[in-house]
């Protein structure tokens, strides 16, 4: 019998440090094909699936070079290591049977379609992932708030920002044992107890549209299956 889930539709933002497993940076193969089922455990509900991937993982490497370099250069550099991760995801994901599009919000004809808000809709309604590389094609915005651009273009029910944390805590975690994680918290509540969970400008924008998100930990065998089944999971920030 099918599992009914909670959301049709959802925007995955998924950091490019995630790739790197316990590397100093790059993508570490075992790592990337684990995520991969992961997500593979929600297109096997039918969910529909976009993702928006970071490139710390790739520009973390570069980035002593770029010390002192034209902000929206190093920006630049930053978006065409995003565009190098989401065709590694196409990869690994083409391996685990997935059908998978990358878009890009440069123009690299040779290697990614451009980003077409129209034609990204028609591939999640045929149930192929769509992976956004370049994150908003912009310098000075981060693939955070490219997450919460592309969840509302897409008609996302929801943004799950996935992480190394399995939820937003009172305190870090790692720090103090004694941290509580938060089932759910108002997007007032997050700036009242100035709770990290994403960047001002993506929360602003996923606020204003009522866009929820949820902060989950994509390490954690199952998470995102069960969080898109409704159980409680991460941490869900709402209106």
């Amino acid at each position: 019998m099918s599992q009914t889930t909670k959301y049709k539709r959802i925007l995955l933002k998924l950091s490019g440090e995630a790739l790197m497993g316990d590397d100093s940076y790059g993508i570490n193969r075992a790592t990337i094909d684990r995520i991969v089922q992961e997500v593979k455990s929600v297109v096997d509900l039918g969910v529909q699936v976009a993702i928006v991937i970071g490139g710390g993982n790739i520009f973390r490497g570069v980035a002593p070079a770029a010390s002192g370099m034209d902000r929206a250069t190093a920006d630049y550099m930053g978006m065409l290591a995003t565009v190098m991760n989401a065709l590694a995801l196409q990869d690994a994901m083409k391996r685990a049977g997935i059908i998978s599009r990358v878009q890009s919000a440069l123009t690299i004809a040779q290697v990614a379609e451009p980003y077409v808000r129209g034609k990204a809709i028609q591939y999640l309604e045929e149930n192929k992932v769509v992976v956004f590389g370049a994150g908003t094609g912009n310098p000075f915005f981060t693939t955070d708030t490219a997450a919460a651009l592309r969840g509302m273009e897409m008609g996302a029910d929801i943004v799950i920002k996935a992480t190394k944390v399995d939820g937003v805590y009172t305190d870090d975690p790692k720090k103090n044992p004694d941290a509580v994680r938060y089932q759910t918290v108002t997007f007032d509540e997050v700036i009242g107890r100035n709770l990290k969970v994403m960047d001002a400008t993506a929360f602003a924008l996923c606020r204003d549209q009522k866009m929820n998100i949820c902060v989950l930990s994509i390490f954690k065998a199952g998470a995102l299956k069960r969080m898109v089944l409704g159980e409680d999971e991460g941490t869900l920030v709402h209106c």
